[in-house]
């Protein structure tokens, strides 16, 4: 799989990091200042939606995740409920190169699958029914834990092949580790020691 890292020398890459700082991270100066979704007591606190819903942050970020979509290769684009929601509806506004389709893994399904879509229950927007190569997006990465969930669906549930978990941005609480343990390509724009130093 093509390096992420080379992102990181485009003149847009300082954009993001600033936009970061100043919209969705605060610094709470210990380090149990924080409980985190999975639990976890941090420093630090990353909320990506005001960064997300931001015109100019938001379309950057949809232009760096859909770079990264054409030299992997996706044909479709999506997550886990609440935080992939926005970014996958990013990503496929800002495809200009590809017909990449968007979608979404509930976390608890509703009871019945798509009807026109022919997609398993919990899984919504595009249908997946014929198969093709997906990447799994999320907005900020911990453990991996929600991630992993939404890449076990969709391999156990589609025919579709995950082809790797692109993350804005990347807490170093160990979530590449064990994307790593369950053999998943993952990378991310950002870490958090990008914005903290």
């Amino acid at each position: 799989m093509p390096e992420a890292s080379k992102i990181r020398n485009d003149s847009y890459f300082a954009d993001l990091v600033a936009f970061v700082k100043e919209m969705a991270f605060i610094d709470g100066g210990h380090d149990e200042a924080f409980t985190l979704a999975s639990g976890k007591m941090s420093r630090w606190f990353f909320d990506m939606k005001p960064v997300m819903m931001h015109p100019e942050a938001g379309r950057l970020i949809g232009k760096m995740i859909n770079q990264r979509c054409d030299e992997i290769g996706a044909d479709f684009v999506g997550g886990l409920e609440l935080g992939a929601v926005p970014l996958t509806a990013l990503v496929v506004a800002m495809d200009k190169t590809s017909s990449r389709l968007g979608f979404m893994v509930r976390k608890e399904a509703k009871g019945r699958g798509g009807r026109k879509t022919k997609n398993p229950a919990g899984i919504e927007g595009a249908s997946l029914a014929e198969g093709g190569r997906v990447i799994v997006l999320e907005d900020v990465t911990t453990t991996g834990g929600s991630a992993i969930k939404a890449v076990r669906k969709i391999e156990r549930e589609t025919s579709c092949e995950v082809v790797a978990v692109i993350s804005i941005l990347d807490r170093e609480d160990g979530g590449k580790e064990a994307f790593k343990s369950e053999e998943i390509n993952f990378e991310s724009l950002l870490t958090r020691s990008d914005i903290s130093g």
